[in-house]
């Protein structure tokens, strides 16, 4: 991993039924102790429709090149216990090494 780590990470995969039938994520850990540096940010944003500037939050993740990861997983973060949707996972192609996979992400608690 080239990113310095700030945290470890566990990836939650699954769902389950609940009493109503409904479909439900589960808290079962796909992974765990997964090192990644997560990175929370702001951004000011403006539309056509609505002049009037919104902030908001947006989190991103590298962890390392052979993480099993794919849209709609959850992570947790395990330092914090703070809970984030997989919106997307890329990495970029480097023939001398592997570089990390960037996760993006969008908080849910």
């Amino acid at each position: 991993m080239q990113a310095v780590a700030t945290t470890t990470i566990a990836v939650l995969r699954g769902t389950e039924e609940d009493a109503f039938g409904d479909e439900r994520d589960t808290n079962t850990p796909h992974a765990t102790g997964i090192p990644a540096s997560l990175i929370e940010q702001t951004r000011r944003v403006t539309t056509r429709e609505n002049p009037t500037p919104r902030i908001v939050r947006y989190a991103v993740a590298r962890v390392p090149a052979n993480t099993d990861i794919t849209d709609q997983d959850r992570v947790r973060d395990e330092r914090t216990g703070a809970v984030y949707i997989v919106e997307a996972v890329s990495s970029m192609t480097n023939p001398a090494l592997a570089v990390d996979r960037r996760v993006d992400l969008r908080r849910t608690t």
